[in-house]
């Protein structure tokens, strides 16, 4: 019988990582990291888009990190983080200052520019609380097949700007905590209402800031389940 591990916490899959620099059209270099499969081609492709840099947010918050350290091996994906402008982590400081989620765009076009470079498949936005402000404001018209949405809050995204991506042809997916501190599953249903095609998920004792084990692993498998459905849901252990 092969011996495995719990996958837990730190756990770090194989994969190939690579530290990565984006430009900006607004002539910022911004730090980040790519991380694949070791041995095949990946299927999708997740662009991580951070939570608020004023309140700790980059690219190495709990949940994206964690989706680099596992989704390559279990799901066969493709992870790019990066930090947005202003922003350090342990990779470095990206160059710019913080803009609110509205310089960020370019941002996001150097993101998915590099995708496009390298020619990553199916690229996804996952947004987390701030991240889906910018995904939400300025991913319509991009490349991305869609939205991947986790704890919107819907503060600097317009009914407006919300209502513009229906009928866009993109998919959307909101993953919203029950005991969220800011939009929680009622109430994001009637604001989402105006993009006919999104899909509401309600985390049953989900909070903002998805801490503990359980329910990052539900909000993985949520990712999974939209990013590549054939390796949901994911595992626990892996072979040592």
């Amino acid at each position: 019988m092969t011996e495995t591990i719990e996958i837990r916490s730190g756990a770090e899959l194989p994969a190939r990582r690579e530290e990565i620099e984006l430009h900006t059209l607004d002539g910022l270099t911004l730090v980040g990291e790519l991380a694949l499969p070791l041995e095949r081609d990946p299927v999708a492709t997740l662009v991580c888009l951070h939570p608020l840099p004023t309140h700790h947010g980059f690219m190495d918050s709990h949940v994206l990190r964690k989706a680099a350290l596992r989704l390559p091996a279990l799901a066969d994906l493709a992870v790019l983080r990066f930090n947005f402008r202003g922003v350090e982590s342990p990779r470095g400081r990206s160059e710019g200052e913080f803009d609110g989620g509205d310089d960020e765009r370019y941002d996001l076009a150097a993101a998915l520019g590099l995708v496009a470079e390298r020619a990553l498949p199916s690229p996804w936005l996952l947004g987390w609380s701030f991240g889906t402000e910018v995904a939400l404001k300025h991913g319509r018209e991009s490349s991305a097949v869609g939205a991947l949405l986790l704890s919107p809050p819907l503060h600097r995204t317009s009914e407006q700007e919300l209502r513009a991506w229906a009928g866009s042809g993109k998919r959307m997916t909101a993953i919203v905590p029950e005991l969220d501190d800011y939009l929680q599953p009622a109430e994001a249903r009637e604001r989402f209402s105006v993009v006919p095609e999104a899909e509401i998920v309600a985390v049953e004792g989900g909070k903002h800031l998805w801490v503990g084990e359980n329910q990052v692993r539900r909000v993985l498998d949520e990712i999974v389940a939209r990013a590549n459905p054939a390796a949901a849901p994911l595992p626990t252990h892996w072979p040592v």
